[in-house]
């Protein structure tokens, strides 16, 4: 299993989360944690070894290595305001 390293953005965005969604997120990441390559997650194209995972209406970007799971984004399924944030990151 990895271990998690998540960005103050998504902490943040979590801990304001709904409890029903923050389990779901919550959750999502555990599995994550097991297996960061799951069938239902994309790799982004533009940006290097970053992948994406849906959980409900939200959006989980993230990068890994061998031992570290890296909650790099979260944030709204439907709103480009995530990627963003992610260009904004990478600038």
């Amino acid at each position: 299993m990895l271990t998690l390293d998540i960005k103050p953005q998504p902490a943040n965005f979590i801990k304001d989360l709904p409890s029903k969604q923050c389990k779901q997120v919550y959750v999502a990441i555990l599995e994550l944690m097991k297996n960061p390559r799951p069938h239902d997650s994309e790799k982004l194209q533009g940006f290097d070894g970053l992948y994406r995972k849906n959980v409900g209406e939200y959006r989980i970007i993230y990068r890994f290595d061998n031992i570290h799971l890296f909650i790099i984004l979260i944030g709204k399924r439907n709103d480009d305001e995530i990627y963003k944030a992610l260009r904004n990151l990478k600038q």
